[in-house]
C-alpha cells in the first residue's frame, strides 16, 4: 500500500486541523476518509490549498483524529460520549472506537461497567449479545434491542406469543423464536430488522406440501448461513428444522427418533469441526436429559447420551445445561449446584465424570430459582450460578475467577459477544454489562 506522506488540512466547524495521509489511512477504505484516496491510496486533492471543509463538531473530530494517530481513546469530560459515538458513526469509525473503548476479552479481567433498568412486560426470558457489542433482551412477548452504545431501538412485540430464544444473524438482523399463541400452535420464527423492529419474513415449516403451525424453541447458526431451530407442531413436524437465513426458505428437517425429544430441545449448538448439531433437552423440561449430535449429511444421529439408562436418584445430579468442547472431545454439563460434569464425545452413552472442585455455592437454590447456564468464549468456560458467573480456564477447567454484582440478584441468563458479557437478572428488565478494561497507557 503506497500511502503518500502528504500533509492535509481540514476545516471542521471553523477549526483548522492538520494531519498526514498515513494517519488518515488508518481509518480504512470503508471510512469517510477512505473516499479521499484513489484505488492506489494516492491522496485526492480538494483544491490548491489542500484544505477540506467538514461541517461537523470540531471537539469530536479532535478526539477521533487522535485515535487514528495513537489507537488510544481519551474522551474529555466536556464531551458527551453519545455525541462522540454519533460523530464516529458519521466518519465510519465506530469499529475503531469500540476496539479502543475496551481491551481484548478476558473473563478474568472483566469489570462491571453499567446496569440497564427499565419497564418490561413480565420476567426476563433470554439475553443475547450482538456481534457489535449490543444486545437483545426477551421479556415475555417482547424483545428489547440495544445497540453497542446501549441506546434502545423500537421494541419488537410478538402479541401474546412468548419468546423462547433470540439469535443475531448480523448487526441488523435478529431471529426470534416463539411458542404458542394462547394455547394454539401458532408461534414460529421470524427475522426482524434490529434497528426498526420490522418483520422481514417468517420461517415456515412445510410437511406433506402444507405449511404447518409450530412452536419454535432453541436456535443455532452455522457459518454457511443456516439457521437451526427445535420445532414442535400438531402433526409429525417434531424435530429440528433448517432454514436458509438469506432466503428464509426451509431446506431440511430432522425428525425425532423413537424415544428421543428433539422438538422440546432447550439448547442447540453447531459444531463446525464435526459438521454436526448438538441438541440437548434438559431437566426440568423433561424428566430425563437427552443429548445428541445430528449429522444432516447422513440424516442420522451420530452420538447420543441420556440419563434414562442410569436413573437419577439425587436431584443435584440433574443436568441443567450442556455445551460441547470440541478441543477436548467432551461435552460439559452443569447441575444446580454448579458441579461441572464431562461426557466423552468419543464414547456414545458414556457416564458423566462429575467434578466438585468447581463448586462455588453449596446448599439449595433460592426461592426464585435461576438455573445455571454455560458459555464458551475464546478458550474460557463460563458458568452462572445465583448472583455470580464463574470463569474456568485450561484443559482441566480450573476455577480462576468469578463475577458478582455488588447488590446481588439472581442471574437467569447471560451471553458474550462484541467483547462484552451481558448478564440478565431475575429482577424486571435489569441486565449488567461487563467489559475488559483497556490496557493502561504508558
Amino acid at each position: 500500500m503506497g500511502i503518500q506522506k502528504d500533509r492535509i488540512k481540514f476545516n471542521v466547524g471553523g477549526r483548522i486541523f492538520e494531519t498526514t495521509a498515513t494517519t488518515l489511512g488508518n481509518a480504512g477504505r470503508d471510512s469517510f476518509f477512505g473516499a479521499l484516496f484513489d484505488d492506489n491510496w494516492n491522496l485526492l486533492r480538494a483544491n490548491n490549498n489542500q484544505e477540506f471543509f467538514i461541517d461537523r463538531n470540531p471537539d469530536c473530530f479532535a478526539i477521533l483524529l487522535d485515535l487514528l494517530r495513537t489507537s488510544d481513546l481519551h474522551i474529555p469530560s466536556n464531551v458527551p460520549e453519545r455525541l462522540l459515538y454519533r460523530e464516529a458513526a458519521f466518519y465510519g469509525l465506530s469499529d475503531h472506537v469500540r476496539s479502543a473503548k475496551w481491551g481484548p476479552f478476558d473473563g478474568n479481567r472483566l469489570s462491571l461497567c453499567r446496569s440497564v433498568t427499565g419497564r418490561a412486560p413480565g420476567d426476563g426470558t433470554a439475553i443475547r449479545a450482538g456481534p457489535d457489542g449490543g444486545c437483545a433482551v426477551a421479556h415475555g412477548s417482547m424483545v428489547h434491542v440495544f445497540d453497542w452504545m446501549l441506546e434502545e431501538h423500537p421494541p419488537i412485540n410478538l402479541d401474546y406469543q412468548r419468546v423462547n430464544d433470540i439469535g443475531w444473524v448480523n448487526t441488523d438482523g435478529i431471529v426470534i423464536s416463539a411458542c404458542e399463541r394462547l394455547g394454539t400452535a401458532d408461534g414460529g420464527m421470524g427475522l426482524f430488522t434490529s434497528s426498526t423492529g420490522e418483520l422481514r419474513y417468517k420461517f415456515n415449516v412445510v410437511h406433506d406440501n402444507q405449511v404447518k403451525s409450530y412452536a419454535a424453541g432453541a436456535l443455532s447458526f452455522s457459518p454457511d448461513y443456516k439457521i437451526f431451530s427445535s420445532c414442535k407442531g400438531r402433526s409429525n413436524e417434531y424435530g429440528v428444522g433448517v432454514w436458509d437465513q438469506v432466503t428464509g426458505k426451509q431446506i431440511d428437517f430432522f425428525y425425532e427418533s423413537p424415544g428421543w425429544s428433539l422438538g422440546d430441545a432447550d439448547k442447540l449448538q453447531w459444531l463446525d469441526r464435526r459438521n454436526c448439531l448438538l441438541v440437548a433437552t434438559l431437566f426440568p423440561r423433561k424428566d430425563n436429559c437427552y443429548i445428541s449430535m445430528l449429522d444432516f449429511r447422513e440424516k442420522r444421529m451420530v452420538w447420543s447420551w441420556s440419563d434414562i439408562e442410569a436413573p437419577v436418584t439425587v436431584d443435584e445430579k440433574r443436568v441443567r445445561d450442556a455445551i460441547a468442547m470440541e478441543e477436548s472431545n467432551s461435552i460439559c454439563v452443569v447441575n444446580e449446584y454448579e458441579d461441572l460434569g464431562f461426557i466423552d464425545l468419543r464414547m456414545s452413552g458414556g457416564s458423566v465424570r462429575w467434578s466438585s472442585r468447581s463448586r462455588l455455592n453449596k446448599g439449595k437454590m433460592p426461592d426464585e430459582s435461576c438455573y445455571p447456564k454455560l458459555a464458551l468464549h475464546e478458550g474460557q468456560l463460563f458458568s452462572s450460578m445465583n448472583d455470580c458467573i464463574s470463569v474456568f480456564c485450561g484443559p482441566d477447567c480450573v476455577l480462576t475467577s468469578r463475577l458478582r454484582r455488588s447488590h446481588g440478584g439472581s442471574i437467569c441468563d447471560f451471553s458474550i459477544g462484541g467483547d462484552r458479557l451481558f448478564a440478565l437478572l431475575s429482577e424486571e428488565n435489569v441486565f449488567d454489562i461487563w467489559e475488559t478494561p483497556p490496557p493502561p497507557i504508558i
